[in-house]
């Protein structure tokens, strides 16, 4: 049935859709100008800063108190980064250096970049705890694997963005880090066991202020048994509200996922989300036209009219949604929506926490770079001077397929960086399906005479990469192994460089490492 144009509004008040272009389509203009919360941004709408300050600038024309989201980790998961490759690396690496007021730095560096580029609320930092080193969707994008480690950096994360007028949030409550499935595709069961470390993070991320919290599509038996966190009241009212006394934004993750959506619909899991306590809605990864954002907001209207979501809730979400685009524009202090300035694309802050790095690649980086040399380690397992590199290498990336959180188009690897520093070097990456014998053998014959790097990800992850590099390293003991992803273990290779990370920085770092620059 026709629903009154004041309940639309209302249910408008609370979505955050994608949508398509680099600027803003006609849609998203009239809705906005009828009270559309705000905006989600990715990889499709970003072209460089200043074209997202205009981008941003025009959203905000429409509707002054528009909130921008986009989702800016640093390292693997960049949007604004993606040509080139983050100049900051991820929540991983930081956490190994363990330097709270290098994160803070880095944080706060980046929290500067998005203010300039008109973005409000970032999407970030992830408070996983990833105790689960099988996890095929958190990973590197936690600060680590222990919770206290967790906590104090998440902390840190929060305080530096949001002093540079950008919300933070903590996200995927209530953590996604023990799970071995990835949500966009089913349902990961958080086990009772360990829980309580799993929240910490949170806790701490509230006590810090943070201005939102981002449900992940998690089931969590100890606390609901049937309803994924997202659509739980027990997890998004009973835990985070009431238990932890969180009282800014709860925002979702992707309402399209296929851990809320199958069972619902993407209209249905919406209302669901709202009524269980979140206060927005978070749309547009994978489907991003105006018709899904006319769905999900004709369903939560629906939903009020046959009384599965009171209406005061909604008014609710609603007026937090509200204050939150307040605090932005306060905080702002008339910065956003400006192309100058911009650093994005390569850092410019200077150092915190003091680096002991020694030397530098091209040019003095910046505190990304900083931060990325401070995290690389590495495990010498022969006598023999495998480093520095004696001359121009080959160099063998093994490249797995990332998931839908990690662009498909984020440049990664040590080739390039290493082909600036030692010229002459030659570069071959591999997938799944040529990573052959045959493929490994001509390899291993172009590589004759010259020292062999070999580079992976997640190596333990994939039974392929395994098998290559048992091939690769057979034939040559001597090779040296850079893990561009979670190591677990250090004894590949004559020598073993892990640098917690793919983000362009990283790949720097262990070039530099390689030609003895670090």
């Amino acid at each position: 049935m026709p629903q009154s144009g004041d309940l639309l509004r209302l249910a408008d008040a609370v979505l955050f859709p994608g949508f398509a272009g680099r600027t803003p389509p006609d849609w998203i203009r009239r809705r906005l100008g009828e009270g559309l919360a705000g905006v989600a941004l990715f990889t499709r709408n970003i072209a460089d800063p200043g074209q997202l300050a205009a981008l941003t600038a025009a959203l905000r024309a429409e509707n002054p108190l528009v909130l921008v989201g986009v989702d800016e980790e640093s390292g693997e998961v960049t949007r604004l980064e993606v040509a080139g490759g983050s100049s900051r690396p991820g929540a991983y690496a930081l956490g190994v250096v363990d330097d709270v007021a290098l994160t803070e730095a880095v944080a706060r560096d980046l929290g500067a970049d998005l203010a300039r580029a008109g973005i409000t609320v970032d999407f970030a930092p992830s408070a996983d705890v990833n105790s689960n080193p099988d996890n095929p969707v958190i990973g590197l994008r936690a600060f680590g694997a222990e919770p206290e480690l967790v906590a104090r950096h998440t902390r840190a994360f929060v305080r530096g963005l949001q002093s540079a007028g950008v919300a933070a949030c903590a996200k995927h409550f209530p953590g996604h880090g023990d799970t071995s499935v990835d949500s966009h595709h089913g349902v990961p069961v958080v086990a009772g066991d360990g829980f309580e470390d799993a929240l910490l993070p949170f806790r701490e991320a509230i006590k810090e202020g943070v201005r939102t919290v981002m449900t992940g599509h998690l089931l969590v038996p100890a606390y609901d048994a049937e309803l994924p966190a997202t659509l739980s009241p027990k997890v998004l009212t009973g835990l985070l509200r009431e238990e932890l006394g969180f009282d800014g934004v709860i925002i979702t993750d992707g309402i399209e996922m296929a851990a809320v959506s199958e069972a619902y619909g993407i209209g249905g899991a919406a209302a669901r989300a709202i009524a269980a306590g979140a206060d927005a809605i978070c749309v547009g990864g994978e489907r991003a036209d105006e018709g899904t954002a006319v769905e999900i907001r004709d369903a939560i209207a629906a939903a009020v009219a046959d009384g599965l979501l009171p209406e005061e809730r909604l008014a609710d979400a609603a007026r937090r949604v509200r204050e939150l685009a307040t605090w932005a524009a306060a905080s702002s202090g008339g910065s956003t929506g400006s192309p100058t300035g911009s650093s994005l694309g390569g850092s410019t802050g200077g150092s915190t926490g003091g680096s002991t790095a020694a030397g530098t690649g091209s040019g003095d980086g910046g505190l990304g770079l900083v931060a990325a040399r401070r995290a690389v380690r590495v495990t010498r397992r022969s006598a023999a001077p495998v480093l520095p590199l004696s001359g121009p290498a080959s160099v063998v990336e093994l490249a797995p397929e990332m998931n839908l959180a990690i662009d498909k188009n984020t440049p990664w690897g040590v080739g390039e960086p290493l082909s600036r520093l030692l010229p002459g070097t030659t570069v071959a990456r591999l997938t799944a399906a040529e990573a052959t014998g045959p493929a490994l053998e001509r390899l291993l014959g172009a590589a004759t005479g010259r020292p062999l790097v070999i580079a992976v990800r997640d190596a333990h992850r994939y039974a392929w990469q395994g098998e290559a590099l048992r091939h690769l390293l057979s034939a040559r003991p001597d090779a040296v192994v850079v893990e561009m992803g979670l190591p677990a273990r250090a004894d590949l290779g004559a020598a073993h460089v892990a640098t917690y990370g793919s983000a362009r920085v990283c790949g720097q770092a262990a070039a530099e490492v390689l030609t003895g620059r670090l």
